[in-house]
């Protein structure tokens, strides 16, 4: 069935784009496999393969090189099931090598991916942190303020709190776990849009006088804030759907920022509290336009 492997593990590489991703709880990585992927072309396809193979039992690792169009898959005796589950994908899968997996190599996969996992839980509590305490920020400055722009921000900023908090229990699990995770999240920011969507209207019905001066200040504080989130997050976008919700999460939020900055400079300049009632109902429509893309991700 296998190679020998020679001195020196021959599927080490120095290429930067060279991606691991390991779940070792259960392996021993008797044996490497290399398969060729011709239609693997993007880290859209190496979430469609990694999440045909998260079932397998015993759990394999697995070394992404996209520009070279190859997956090495560190596995025991289930070589025919794996070589089976990415056939079905279509993407032209063919093994090219199985060979005696060198502990020293699968030892350095399990390693990296251990610290790509310490990182990505690092970020998402940064992220955690700057949320919560601008929930509280906002919703307080928008009670203060009358401002509904500044109300549905900071409802915002609770579901996204919630979204970061859920990656991080993602963080190490399977990948139908972080799926789940970022349904989820989905889920809870449909609420919280409905809920920025009736002060809204309870504003509208019952009036409101929204202070103009605090919805700039704390508008900027906020953009501030999501843009110093979307830098932590950008090295980690694609890994995985969890990673993905909170980058459009963060996204959403730049655009919220600016539209809510936007309405206190209306409101000085035409003496009218609707501009306020029209960015909190943007911002409450943008959150579950980002509710639905989250929900719709796949791999």
């Amino acid at each position: 069935m296998s190679e020998k492997c020679s001195g020196q593990c021959q599927s080490s590489s120095t290429n930067e784009d060279v991606k691991i991703d390991t779940q070792l709880d259960n392996y021993s990585g008797a044996f490497v496999s290399t398969f060729k992927v011709p239609q693997m072309d993007c880290p859209s396809e190496e979430r469609l393969i990694r999440l045909a193979l998260d079932s397998i039992e015993p759990s394999v690792g697995l070394q992404f090189d996209i520009p070279s169009r190859l997956v090495k898959v560190f596995h025991d005796e289930n070589l025919d099931e794996i070589t089976k589950k990415l056939q079905q994908l279509n993407l032209g899968a063919e093994l090219e090598l199985t060979q005696n997996s060198c502990s020293t190599e699968a030892a350095k996969a399990k390693d990296l991916a251990q610290k790509n996992e310490m990182k990505e839980a690092s970020t998402l509590k940064w992220l955690l942190a700057i949320n919560g305490v601008m929930f509280f920020i906002e919703v307080i400055a928008g009670l203060i303020a009358q401002s509904a722009g500044l109300i549905a921000d900071s409802l915002d900023m609770f579901a996204d709190a919630a979204v970061y908090g859920l990656a991080i229990y993602a963080v190490g699990k399977s990948i139908s776990m972080k799926l789940r995770a970022a349904h989820i999240s989905g889920v809870l920011q449909v609420i919280l849009a409905l809920g920025a969507l009736s002060e809204v209207v309870r504003r509208f019905v019952y009036g409101s006088e929204p202070i103009s001066s605090l919805m700039m200040i704390f508008g900027g504080i906020a953009l501030i804030a999501n843009i110093a989130c979307l830098f932590l997050i950008f090295g980690n976008k694609e890994d995985g759907a969890h990673m993905k919700a909170s980058w459009i999460f963060s996204a959403n939020d730049v655009i919220a920022n600016v539209g809510v900055i936007l309405a206190g400079f209306l409101v000085t300049v035409t003496s009218s509290r609707y501009p306020d009632l029209v960015i909190g109902l943007i911002i409450a429509v943008v959150v579950l336009n980002g509710a639905r893309r989250i929900l719709q991700l796949k791999y």
